[in-house]
């Protein structure tokens, strides 16, 4: 009889306490392999400590954290198979680029140099600088070429993507998924820049304040949020019964988006009341969802907060 196998990512009622904030609270996730997954959410709101201790860098105060079904921490032969990128990564002040590589290809076994290569022309890294004489964009580069050519079973990316202008982090996108294309494993992408990576992802995990607010494959989350705008009286009359995510008024006229996939039948009655339906992106409806429990932002502060 064959054994389910252990998916590639596990977590089992995590908590993380620093004194009177829980930092993650009662977090569960089952992520499987070979999948992209974007683990999305405001700054502070628990996604580096999640990272953190399920790659073996830290220790919760509850809850098991499970790589493959092993814990990490400690654990030699399961850290082996996990690559950690964060956006403030360190290496040796003496290192320059080249170095950083080389000791990166002794430690992961899957390190691919002809990937490697390709990618320091890309980014046009140079690689006698020292680590501490880059810039911040070129030490971005660094983190994400390791990342990616560590071709690590579970691969988690903090974020080091910030420090790259728009053009490099589009080269970072399309050479992730076409590496991801011929060597599947599991990624997880942390970032604030959601609709930049929207089209990348395969499932949604949204965190705030050390909850799980959304667990979702992204496909069911395209299009599962409408925006309905016109008279509001009619507005109400429509949304009745759907869930509300955020509502902006002005005299006799409303904004409000819900959660819900609208059919034919109920786009017509729009129609015929005179409102308008828009199609809330990936973004929108992260920022609205974590709204929902968060009263005293405006969607302008939230967003801030987001970057």
């Amino acid at each position: 009889m064959n054994e389910t196998p252990a998916p590639a990512i596990e977590a089992r009622n995590l908590r993380k306490s620093y004194r009177e904030l829980d930092a993650l609270d009662n977090v569960s996730l089952r992520l499987e392999s070979g999948r992209i997954y974007g683990l999305l959410g405001r700054n502070g709101a628990g996604k580096t400590t999640l990272m953190s201790i399920l790659t073996g860098q830290g220790l919760p105060s509850s809850g098991e954290a499970l790589i493959f079904g092993r814990n990490p921490y400690e654990n030699d032969e399961t850290l082996a198979k996990i690559c950690f990128i964060r956006e403030s990564q360190k290496y040796p002040e003496d290192f320059n680029a080249r170095q950083a590589f080389a000791a990166a290809a002794l430690f992961f076994g899957n390190w691919d140099q002809d990937l490697a290569d390709r990618l320091i022309q890309d980014f046009a890294l140079p690689m006698k600088r020292r680590i501490k004489k880059l810039s911040r964009g070129q030490l971005s580069a660094v983190g994400v070429i390791i990342g990616m050519a560590a071709r690590a079973e579970v691969t988690f990316f903090d974020e080091p993507y910030l420090g790259l202008d728009a053009v490099a982090r589009q080269i970072f996108y399309d050479r992730l998924l076409e590496d991801f294309a011929e060597h599947p494993r599991t990624i997880v992408l942390s970032s604030h820049l959601i609709d930049e990576i929207a089209n990348l992802l395969e499932h949604v995990v949204v965190i705030d304040k050390g909850r799980i607010l959304l667990n979702e494959d992204a496909e069911s989350l395209r299009g599962s949020a409408v925006a309905v705008t016109g008279s509001r009286e009619k507005v109400d009359a429509f949304i009745n019964g759907h869930q509300v995510l955020h509502r902006d008024t002005m005299g006799s006229l409303a904004s409000v988006t819900i959660r819900a996939r609208l059919g034919d039948t109920e786009r017509a009655m729009a129609a015929e009341l005179g409102l308008e339906l828009s199609v809330v992106p990936l973004q929108q409806l992260v920022v609205r969802t974590t709204m929902a429990g968060t009263h005293n932002l405006d969607n302008t502060e939230f967003l801030e907060v987001l970057k």
